[in-house]
């Protein structure tokens, strides 16, 4: 319920309020605590939520934060959007973030603000971040033990058999090892923002040095990869990401092209943006498979998954990377043909050799 406080009354009577009960049945119903700032920047209405989240107390603003921003906002007549944090109690050092969204109302001589709690979400968020971290890594030590002893019997058995089963751990423990470390990047993606710490990122280097990772690969299976011409241009962005995410796409076109075929590498310049395009002559994706290709875990084909190892995680981190650095990725696809994934990110304003990294 929203709670009005009294309005002032002036020589031709009580001033008009932009809070009328209409819209305080509307503000009611919102998820956002709501605060009406009336004339003199006078407190006017406030939400019960507003009261709960403690920005509210004794029918009084806690804290001067919202006061600047509302005085601001009647100033410059412009919305502001700013995180601030109130106290959870008169006493005690326990903080609520809020997110506040500040609005002038024109022909009402009044603002509105509302608020949405960060914190819980931000808790959630933290817990969901250090469960991923402890248990991926707490894996990798049993991983690393029976890598090792799948390893030992193998070379300590004669038996045929024995080989055959020794041989079969190994691969089932690479994989386990791989979708974890899978698992650990994408948790890392999601967590950081490139663009804070970014450098350039020579293009042409990351995409050489992501097909590099990729050669042998290409080689048992005898792929050629072709590179196509280079294009001299830089972006703004984290190089060990944009390799991961370059080297996970031709990869992924290794693994689903079959032997003694081609994948193309080719790198283009339009208009500001460079694209990255890589080229097989794999099996193809049908229509129904393209709008999930880049789900977690997702894989078109789970029988041949197996055969290569494949996690599903992949093409996530692709999008992930691409997305992070301000990029979009698309698909073109027929089934029998191949695939081109195309990679489109912002090239470098100053974009140069000398400034490369």
């Amino acid at each position: 319920m929203v709670r009005a406080l009294r309005r002032k009354k002036t020589s031709e009577g009580f001033e008009i309020s932009f809070a009328t009960r209409e819209v305080r049945n509307v503000l009611d119903l919102l998820e956002e605590a709501s605060v009406v700032f009336g004339p003199g920047n006078r407190l006017e209405y406030f939400s019960e939520s507003a009261n709960t989240l403690g920005i509210v107390r004794e029918e009084k603003i806690v804290g001067d934060a919202l006061f600047s921003l509302v005085r601001k906002v009647r100033k410059t007549r412009l919305p502001q959007v700013i995180t601030i944090e109130v106290p959870r109690g008169p006493i005690g050092e326990g903080t609520r973030k809020l997110s506040a969204r500040v609005s002038f109302l024109e022909g009402y001589d009044s603002v509105i603000a509302t608020f949405t709690d960060e914190s819980e979400a931000e808790r959630i968020d933290a817990v969901r971040r250090d469960f991923v971290a402890n248990i991926s890594h707490e894996l990798k030590t049993p991983i690393s033990a029976l890598r090792t002893l799948s390893e030992a019997v193998s070379v300590a058995s004669d038996d045929p058999q024995v080989n055959k089963f020794s041989g079969m751990m190994q691969n089932q423990v690479e994989r386990l090892s791989i979708l974890v470390q899978e698992i650990i990047d994408l948790s890392r993606l999601q967590d950081a923002d490139p663009l804070l710490d970014a450098l350039q990122v020579d293009v042409d280097e990351a995409v050489n040095e992501a097909i590099d990772q990729c050669q042998f690969l290409a080689e048992t299976r005898e792929i050629e990869i072709i590179r196509g011409p280079q294009v001299n241009v830089s972006v703004i962005g984290d190089r060990t990401h944009l390799i991961m995410a370059f080297h996970n796409l031709i990869e992924n076109a290794i693994n689903y092209s079959p032997d003694k075929t081609r994948v193309a590498v080719n790198t283009i310049t339009t208009d500001k943006i460079v694209e990255i395009v890589v080229i097989d002559q794999g099996v193809g994706i049908s229509e129904s498979d393209q709008s999930r290709i880049f789900e977690r875990f997702y894989r078109v084909d789970p029988a041949r998954t197996r055969i290569t190892g494949g996690t599903g995680l992949g093409l996530s981190i692709v999008k992930h990377v691409v997305g992070n650095h301000g990029g979009d990725i698309s698909l073109w696809s027929s089934a029998g043909i191949g695939s081109t994934f195309t990679i489109r990110l912002p090239i470098a304003d100053d974009s140069s050799d000398e400034g490369a990294q």
